[in-house]
């Protein structure tokens, strides 16, 4: 029979492996095990209960909903960009790619109005909303740059709260420096964070944005359409822009919305109005 008796030695080596084992670890420090497949529905039931938990201790009842492209930038930024683009672009006249970065840049400073108006918007929204210990109609973004910065710090200027829903990317994006730190998430499942953009939602306001933003905003028009949720107002800021992305009423002529459907969102062009229309909007159908 082997002898098992161990010298002090021995004894501290065996017991500091076992220590260091993952093995040993409590399954909730555990961080190897908790990002295994098979734990997948326990990250989806964290993501959901961590920032729901944070917004009720916070007292926020309901929020508006800002969405847009993080490409946006405020007029004098996007001013200049196109300084910039042209003075590289005097340098290297033949160069194409260069040149469409040029006209790019033209196409957003023509659209750099947005970023004043979401920063107006949310200002707006959160100077009538955030008198009180009650949070209400409190401005969620997706905590990036662009449109998003805009609205976040447009209630930062009226001193008020705002929330941040960020998402792991493949090239990692910081939020923006308006959030309020304690309501700034960091999401990893995209239809966790779809889901907390809506469970308080009662207005959705879409700046010009791309894919990001047109999933989005469709999205909360199928489960409006469905019936999934309790109407609330969606405001698209620029007809211009919006008229010529999506063109509805060809949807509507091929019978493939109905006519109904198209009165599921507005067209705005001013802060003032959009606050006006969910003002509006409530009052005839209850506070939310």
């Amino acid at each position: 029979m082997a002898n098992s008796e161990l010298s002090p030695t021995d004894r501290e080596s065996l017991l500091r492996k076992i220590r260091d084992s993952h093995s040993f670890l409590r399954a909730y420090e555990d961080e190897s095990f908790l990002r295994r497949e098979e734990l997948r529905p326990v990250r989806l039931q964290l993501e959901l209960q961590k920032p729901e938990m944070v917004l009720e201790e916070h007292n926020i009842r309901s929020t508006i909903v800002v969405f847009g492209s993080a490409r946006i930038t405020p007029p004098e930024a996007a001013q200049e960009r196109v300084r910039f683009l042209q003075k590289e672009l005097a340098h290297r006249p033949h160069d194409k790619a260069l040149r469409q970065k040029l006209n790019a840049a033209g196409r957003l400073k023509a659209r750099s109005h947005y970023y004043a108006e979401a920063q107006k918007f949310a200002k707006l929204v959160t100077q009538a909303s955030q008198k009180d210990s009650k949070r209400d109609y409190v401005i969620v973004t997706g905590g990036g740059p662009g449109i998003m910065e805009a609205a976040n710090r447009g209630a930062f200027d009226a001193g008020g709260e705002s929330v941040g829903l960020n998402i792991t990317l493949p090239h990692e994006q910081d939020p923006n420096p308006y959030v309020t730190p304690e309501l700034c998430f960091k999401f990893h499942y995209f239809a966790i964070r779809k889901m907390h953009f809506l469970l308080r939602c009662k207005a959705l306001v879409a700046f010009p944005g791309g894919f990001g933003t047109l999933d989005e905003l469709f999205e909360t028009l199928t489960l409006m359409q469905t019936k999934k949720v309790r109407p609330f107002p969606i405001l698209l800021f620029g007809k211009e822009f919006w008229r010529r992305v999506i063109n509805f009423n060809y949807l509507r002529d091929q019978g493939l919305v109905a006519s109904e459907d198209l009165r599921l969102f507005q067209y705005v062009e001013k802060a003032e109005d959009a606050w006006d229309m969910i003002g509006e909007h409530w009052r005839k159908n209850g506070r939310p």
